[in-house]
């Protein structure tokens, strides 16, 4: 069957030991993947998930066709998922119910799985991996479904794709939000909730990484400026230079901290240094003013 319709596992070990290793030698990649495939690549999707975890960490199965094969791969699926661990791996199926009605306008989500026909098998095969998977306790897979009552198996991407990633990436949500912008936050508190938010993107992701994008290191920066708490400010304004030390606009938005404290050598020395990374004008004539004020 693998000769006619298959090839599975020759994709699989294409995608891991050639185009991953190209992709990662032409461009910045990160080691935390996620695969997405709709219809027979949603099935394929499956597939690498059961027989190669380690190749990616997410796995989001669009309308996947598990009826393939009088449903071998739905069949694998459930015995592998009983023994192995899949710890720190994520699992996303959508199924589009509006295709259920097509032929018979009897059949909804509630009643097919007592239908026999054909055409629902690969809904019912669905059905049958999400119930099995939500009432057996597997090994740390992160595991969670949808049906689309009103999309087609054409039109059932686009949302599965923007749930499936939502679902998946919950974790990388900034908790407590609201506090960075509360002039009542302490100073120990924004650290502890930065440090906490660093240890949760590492342990997820496998790597070190900056627990903030930089420009919300910047604009937070800013904000505790204009509340006239420049501790505060300073502290995100630094964070900015340690975790982006190659940022030209992180010295420069620490020039302006600078600034305003009344502290010209050191505004001079930020802006120099951002005119030493990037040789940009705009900084060099900013570093001439700065200069021109200490005279």
């Amino acid at each position: 069957m693998e000769d006619e319709t298959g090839g599975a596992e020759k994709f699989s070990q294409f995608i891991e030991s050639e185009l991953i290793p190209f992709i990662d030698s032409k461009y910045p990649g990160s080691p935390y993947r996620t695969l997405i495939g709709h219809s027979y690549a949603g099935l394929f999707t499956l597939y690498t998930l059961i027989n190669h975890p380690h190749v990616f960490q997410n796995y989001i199965a669009i309308d996947p066709s598990l009826d393939w094969d009088h449903q071998k791969l739905l069949n694998q699926a459930k015995e592998i998922l009983q023994h192995e661990n899949f710890l720190g791996k994520s699992l996303f199926v959508s199924l589009a119910a509006g295709q259920l009605h097509m032929l018979d306008g009897e059949i909804t989500l509630d009643n097919v799985m007592m239908d026999t026909s054909e055409y629902t098998l690969s809904a019912r095969s669905i059905i049958e991996l999400s119930t099995f998977a939500e009432n057996q306790k597997m090994d740390g897979l992160n595991y969670s479904w949808k049906a689309y009552p009103d999309d087609y198996h054409w039109t059932v991407p686009l949302p599965s794709i923007a749930d499936g990633l939502v679902s998946q990436f919950e974790w990388y949500q900034l908790k407590s939000a609201e506090k960075y912008s509360n002039p009542e936050t302490s100073l120990d508190e924004l650290m502890e909730l930065v440090k906490e938010r660093e240890a949760s993107l590492n342990q997820h992701l496998g790597y070190s990484t900056p627990p903030l994008v930089e420009e919300l290191l910047n604009m937070t920066g800013y904000m505790y400026l204009q509340f006239a708490q420049p501790e505060k400010s300073y502290a995100f304004f630094k964070m900015g230079i340690d975790y982006y030390p190659e940022s030209a606009n992180a010295y420069d938005s620490m020039a302006d901290y600078y600034e305003s404290q009344n502290d010209i050598d050191n505004a001079i020395k930020s802006l120099s240094k951002a005119y030493e990374l990037s040789g940009n004008a705009y900084y060099k004539e900013r570093l001439e003013e700065m200069k021109a004020k200490k005279k």
